[in-house]
């Protein structure tokens, strides 16, 4: 059965159930077909129609669940208006034991059990079935076959609901795991964001500090040196255009959380690469940079990033790669810069233990200035972090 009709069934139930009770009138008609004709039902269509009477309560189990267990207890009568009860009686009082078993608590399940097997039991014990074929059985062997067939289907009902209740369990563990996953990636990208907003603030802050220092100077010096003050007022021009720049970028990090710093110093840089390489190689990791292309002058927000994802890369072989070498290449193309920190150590492990926390703020601080960040393991063995971000002139409009 396809999934569709399978949904339709779980959200209709009574017509889920009313196809499951002409299914049991159905095995009644293909088990009278199968035995041989000299132990037919003397009337037929009679048998077939109490095989349907019998098999009504299997339709409101769900929907009337104690109306069902009252019309099977009712058709206990049939053997004696009409001779052998149908095998669908029996089918019905299983289905119904089960159905009570595995959808209601204990104490409902055992009860609906025991309304329905002790007539059952007390029925084979004074009114044996007029069959021919149990004539010679003996009652205390029926009372204790229908109470078998009772227990059976009341522990597999049972069984059925153990499942059902570990099986939500298991789901709400998952889902509950999942939301607290999501809750922990939201708050490290949110931990990121403030990071790297507190080092933007530092920038603009800078910048501003310059700016005014260069006003001050221009207005002193405008009446003695004009060509001197026109000079500071250019890149005073300059200065406030990168810092208009790195502003929008600020506050599209910083949305509503605001967290500045004090400090006013300007942040590393692509100066501060080639010490960053000499202080990890002292650590022990050999480290060679490699740089391509003419060097650009760079906003120092985007020169920023480039040495936080240098740094991040470094640190990370430094604690995961092992016995390794690592190599940092800066590549200069005309309207983009890349970097990549690539290592020959051990690459990540089963459980990612290079990929954390740092990739998160590796990709923020990438996609601020709409570049592309790829991490991953090396075809040769080790680890590979490579970002490509477009550079923007200086003197670019903001």
């Amino acid at each position: 059965m396809t999934s569709g009709p399978r949904e339709w069934l779980r959200r209709h139930p009574l017509a889920a159930d009313v196809l499951l009770a002409g299914g049991l009138v159905v095995a009644e008609v293909v088990l009278i077909a199968l035995t041989p004709r000299d132990y037919w039902p003397g009337r037929l269509l009679p048998a077939l129609g109490w095989s349907v009477v019998c098999a009504v309560p299997v339709a409101w189990r769900r929907v009337a669940p104690w109306a069902a267990v009252a019309m099977a207890v009712a058709t206990l009568a049939v053997p004696l208006l009409l001779g052998p009860a149908p095998t669908t009686q029996g089918m019905t009082f299983m289905v119904l034991t089960y159905t009570a078993a595995a959808a209601g608590p204990p104490r409902t399940a055992v009860v609906a059990a025991l309304v329905l097997w002790i007539p059952v039991a007390a029925t084979s014990a004074l009114a044996p079935p007029p069959d021919e074929l149990l004539a010679n059985v003996s009652p205390a062997y029926l009372v204790l076959n229908n109470l078998l067939v009772g227990v059976v289907s009341y522990s597999v009902g049972r069984a059925v609901h153990a499942r059902r209740a570990s099986t939500q369990a298991l789901r709400e563990r998952a889902r509950a795991a999942e939301e607290n996953q999501r809750s922990l990636a939201e708050r490290a990208v949110a931990d990121e964001r403030r990071r790297i907003a507190r080092e933007l603030h530092d920038v603009v802050a800078h910048h501003v500090s310059v700016m005014g220092v260069l006003a001050t100077g221009a207005r002193r010096v405008l009446p003695k040196d004009p060509g001197a003050a026109d000079g500071a007022i250019a890149t005073i021009e300059e200065t406030s255009r990168a810092t208009l720049r790195e502003m929008r970028r600020l506050l599209d990090v910083l949305r509503t959380d605001a967290e500045p710093a004090a400090e006013l110093a300007p942040q590393p840089g692509l100066a501060g690469i080639e010490a960053l390489v000499e202080q990890v190689r002292d650590a022990g990791l050999p480290v060679t940079l490699r740089v391509e292309g003419t060097p650009a002058t760079l906003e120092e927000g985007v020169a920023l990033t480039l040495y936080r994802i240098t740094q991040e890369a470094l640190t990370n072989a430094l604690k995961h790669a092992g016995a390794a070498t690592a190599q940092v290449l800066l590549r200069f193309d005309g309207d983009t810069v890349d970097v990549e920190i690539a290592d020959t150590g051990r690459g990540p492990g089963p459980d990612g233990d290079r990929i954390g926390h740092g990739l998160v703020g590796m990709r923020e601080r990438v996609a601020l200035y709409g570049g592309v960040l790829r991490t991953g393991a090396r075809p040769g063995g080790g680890f590979r972090v490579s970002a490509r971000i477009p550079v923007e002139p200086r003197d670019a409009a903001a």
